[in-house]
């Protein structure tokens, strides 16, 4: 075999070696060719080679120079990434919306700044640093996330403590009159801080699934490539899972910790009003970036053996007839004019594959992101749930489907070997029973009954329809105690319906020492005639009677897993349908699409449609509405199943069209019929050589190699083995 034969076959093999490319003449000489090798054949050292930090390039570092510390530092750098944004963000949210007077729009467009950031930095930080040293790029993106964070964080030590007055329990007050509007300070123009925090993140965190995606990819042989971007996927979607299971732990722990008893105030996690540590996620993220971010940079521009994986992976680039892709340029200054930027844009936009694929990965984005935001809100009103509770049962079902997922279809990948075609095949096997499970979205919890929304007041539990009655009402037993509508906290009667506080269910006064706080003397609520109950109220919104949730909770856990099952393998018939040399800006283009039609208007549309179910909505003083107090749960259902179902069959239809449009080059087209043509000639040689007693083993050995220069034929093979050598590759 030639050399370049025996370098194809050992890059194809994982633990597989060959002589010393620098020395054939040496067979003693081994030289392992793994993922795990630390050294490239025939190659010396060189200064860009080494690991370290500007000047600083100690020879004790060399031993870093291998694909799994890059994996190491990428996943800690991932994982931050998701705790925080797909995380911390969106538990905190609702929290923080009560502690700095934000309206739901304005902490929509906080969660968006991210990706508007994002889509932003992804073509000149995908482009450019495609063409530099990535680790440096990956290292200051790091550092800069980590800055994100504790700007973030900021506003918790700019501003005074958390209060809230008595005041804000009111009772019912018989004669007097409906209490005005109150205004205070407002701390609304934090926004602006967490706006920056946001585009910090987003400008952060752009590099990491464009540049370290290709990093990774252009360092390793194509077999074990989906095997280690699996687990950096895996560690990134294990982030999401930890922040939040965190950050609803944080959520029990009040807003003030570092400076007052917790047990000195009169609030308790259940009360409307209970603000939570939502900044120490967010200070921990922060730091652990910083200590990510120092070592990322230190990695070479290319680890050994780069070159050799790369002509691997050309040979599955998308085929055109009409022109072929244009070649990587040696000159690096004369690849950054616009002329050719347009080209490179150019080849991606007019591969319809890449394209496609791109289109179900902003169906799938568009459905993650919109969960991603409003699962914990959904199970929250449907199950009446408290929203700490609901954020960690999100997290529950992401740590195994998510992490799990991931890293399953990257396994399955290398484990089989696929191609593009069967790639995309296996995306489109898996998405089937995931548009199926949507429909777990029928079942839905019936909402517990308000007084006012959707029950008369003194009307029995047992007798309520459950029907919205068009607009918040009143009553009698309520009318003369001086109620507004400007505080919110919600008690739950003995007689098992809800009310909008304490004073709108006719109670004068609460019971000193209970916790949860329980109230007395309620005009509004049913009891028995003649007996005087000790409590007639307590604090917090009834509980849902609904035994549903196990079942949600399994099917919505099967829906997040083979979503993230997909999303590995899509990845994969990504890069590998683009020019090797276009990867880093093909992920570029495919996360702006991704972006702009996905993850962008997911949560907006996810929230229009929740809005459009809401039955009550907060009133402010100036009579605009705020954050919606109680959703209608069918409808919320019904609206949910009708997005998730959309975007399912869409994706469906995308992974299609590519599996379609897709064409393999040439090589790989002779190859295939090659591998059609040898399986038959196996059968046809092997059933002839069954007589030949001694020489079966080796007959058949030498019918799997077959001469691509002159088209020669097995059996010339066979009878010219010798003559053939040098113009033979070996089938693996």
């Amino acid at each position: 075999m030639t050399r370049e034969e025996k370098s194809h076959l050992s890059d194809s093999t994982q633990y597989s070696y060959m002589p010393n490319a620098s020395n054939v003449n040496t067979p003693d000489e081994k030289v392992y060719l793994s993922p795990f090798n630390n050294m490239e054949p025939g190659s010396g050292e060189t200064e860009e080679e080494a690991c370290g930090w500007l000047g600083c390039r100690h020879a004790a570092l060399r031993r870093f120079r291998h694909p799994t510390w890059v994996l190491v530092f990428l996943c800690w750098a991932g994982a931050i990434q998701g705790m925080v944004v797909n995380g911390f963000v969106n538990v905190v949210i609702s929290n923080i919306e009560r502690r700095y007077d934000l309206t739901s729009t304005e902490t929509g467009t906080i969660a968006s700044c991210y990706d508007i950031a994002s889509v932003l930095c992804l073509i000149p930080v995908s482009y450019f640093g495609g063409l530099g040293c990535k680790p440096r790029y990956l290292g200051i993106g790091i550092l800069v996330m980590g800055l994100g964070s504790i700007v973030f964080a900021l506003p918790q030590f700019t501003t005074g403590l958390y209060s809230f007055t008595g005041d804000d329990v009111t009772y019912c007050d018989i004669g007097a009159n409906v209490t005005a509007c109150t205004s205070k300070d407002s701390l609304s123009n934090y926004k602006y801080v967490f706006f920056l925090g946001q585009l910090l993140h987003g400008a952060g965190a752009s590099p990491l699934y464009t540049l370290g995606v290709t990093y990774l990819d252009e360092n390793l042989p194509v077999r074990s490539s989906s095997m280690y971007i699996g687990i950096y996927y895996a560690f990134a979607i294990v982030g999401p899972a930890i922040g939040y299971l965190a950050g609803g732990a944080f959520l029990n722990i009040y807003v003030d910790v570092d400076t007052v008893d917790q047990g000195s105030i009169n609030l308790t996690p259940n009360s409307p009003r209970w603000v939570g540590a939502w900044w120490i996620g967010f200070l921990l993220s922060g730091v652990l970036a910083f200590l990510v971010a120092f070592p990322m940079c230190g990695f070479p521009t290319k680890l050994p053996g780069s070159e050799n994986y790369k002509k691997e992976r050309e040979k599955e680039v998308y085929h055109r007839k009409a022109e072929s892709a244009h070649t990587e340029s040696t000159d690096s200054q004369a690849a950054c004019n616009i002329k050719h930027i347009w080209k490179s844009v150019k080849t991606l936009i007019t591969n319809p594959t890449f394209m496609f694929l791109n289109l179900a990965a902003a169906c799938e984005g568009n459905l993650l992101a919109g969960f991603a935001t409003f699962a914990p809100k959904f199970i929250e009103a449907q199950f009446s749930l408290l929203a700490s509770d609901a954020a960690q049962y999100v997290g529950y079902a992401a740590i195994p489907a998510g992490g799990g997922g991931t890293f399953l279809g990257g396994y399955l990948v290398k484990r089989f070997n696929l191609g593009v075609r069967g790639i995309i095949r296996f995306c489109l096997a898996i998405s089937i029973p995931c548009f199926l499970c949507v429909l777990i979205f029928l079942v839905n919890c019936e909402n517990v009954l308000f007084a006012g929304v959707n029950i008369d007041y003194g009307e029995l539990a047992s007798n309520g329809t459950r029907e919205f009655l068009g607009k918040f009402t009143t009553s009698g037993c309520n009318a003369n105690c001086g109620c507004t509508l400007e505080n919110y906290n919600p008690v739950c009667g003995i007689d098992g319906i809800m009310y909008y506080s304490p004073c709108y269910a006719g109670c004068s006064n609460s019971i000193p020492g209970t916790d949860p706080v329980q109230y007395g003397n309620c005009s509004c609520v049913n009891h028995h005639a003649g007996t005087m109950p000790p409590y007639m109220a307590v604090t917090g919104k009834c509980e849902s009677a609904c035994s549903m949730l196990p079942l949600f909770m399994a099917i919505f856990f099967l829906i997040m897993f083979f979503t993230f099952v997909i999303s590995m393998p899509a990845l994969s018939a990504t890069l590998r349908c683009v020019p090797q040399h276009e990867s880093s800006f093909a992920l570029g283009i495919q996360w702006i699409i991704a972006r702009c039609l996905g993850s962008i208007p997911g949560p907006i549309l996810f929230g229009k449609l929740i809005d459009l179910t809401c039955l009550l909505w907060q009133r402010k003083c100036d009579d605009n509405e705020g954050s919606c107090f109680f959703y209608n749960n069918e409808n919320m259902s019904t609206n949910l199943m009708g997005i998730a179902l959309a975007g399912k069959f869409l994706s469906i239809l995308f992974f299609s069209l590519s599996l379609f449009f897709y064409k393999a080059p040439p090589s790989e087209k002779k190859k295939e019929e090659e591998e059609d043509q040898s399986k038959n000639l196996d059968l046809k040689v092997n059933s002839k050589m069954n007589g030949n007693a001694g020489i079966g083993n080796t007959q058949s050995s030498n019918t799997s190699t077959t001469s691509i220069t002159n088209g020669t034929t097995h059996a010339d093979v066979n009878k010219n083995d010798t003559k053939t050598e040098g113009r033979s590759t070996t089938k693996l």
